[in-house]
């Protein structure tokens, strides 16, 4: 059952909104104000979030900028282009103004899920002599099999799908936290020490390099 957070402080909205959601066979969760949202985000991992813009305690415009990896369809009575507009290069997946049709909400949402899942199933990934399985979570250097941590793959799955650019400790943390949740900063030095160690074992080459006071990439 898909899980989908409702952040609306309006509660004859949020009901509404809720109701419609449980016909659908949806797991809802509920937070009237952007702090208590905030709470439940750091506590649970949703598939969809719904998000009203004008909330007490922290805006939805700050909320977006704090979300990673979860689909955020807004529901604002806000309707001018610049508030669609920023919302969605904020990082907003779809915005839809108030009042809205119950059926165009439930279709967008079900096109949010469905885009979700396909970004969430991964080909292969491959780079010069490294090639990362994505159904059995290993690893192929130079065509030899290694076998990786669960948050060993979930780092070089992203520094993979980055390169070249540099990620930051925090920003490689934030994209992590989706499929592991044993990492912090400290024992993220280790687990990046003990992917070089076993890349090294069947090849001379230089895969992960450490930027200086900033974070870590896949080496060019």
């Amino acid at each position: 059952m898909k899980k989908i957070l409702i952040i609306e402080d309006d509660e004859s909205i949020h009901n509404v909104i809720e109701e419609l959601l449980k016909k659908e066979n949806y797991d809802t969760y509920n937070a009237y104000s952007g702090t208590e949202a905030l709470l439940l985000l750091e506590k649970e991992k949703y598939d969809l979030i719904l998000l009203d813009l004008m909330l007490p305690g922290l805006k939805g415009e700050e909320i977006i900028k704090k979300v990673n990896n979860v689909p955020i369809i807004v529901l604002s009575a806000k309707i001018s282009s610049d508030d669609k507009v920023n919302c969605l290069l904020s990082g907003a997946s779809d915005y839809i103004t108030k009042p809205f049709d119950s059926k165009e909400l439930l279709a967008r949402i079900e096109v949010q899920l469905r885009s979700n899942n396909k970004n969430n199933v991964l080909d292969n990934i491959k780079y010069k002599d490294l090639e990362l399985l994505s159904d059995k979570h290993t690893l192929l250097v130079c065509n030899n099999k290694v076998s990786l941590t669960k948050t060993e793959y979930a780092i070089l799955k992203q520094l993979l799908l980055n390169k070249p650019q540099v990620i930051s400790k925090n920003k490689l943390l934030d994209l992590i936290s989706i499929d592991t949740e044993d990492c912090d900063e400290n024992s993220l030095r280790v687990h990046i020490s003990n992917l070089r160690r076993k890349i090294k074992d069947y090849t001379d080459n230089e895969y992960i390099e450490s930027i200086w006071g900033i974070g870590f990439k896949i080496k060019d």
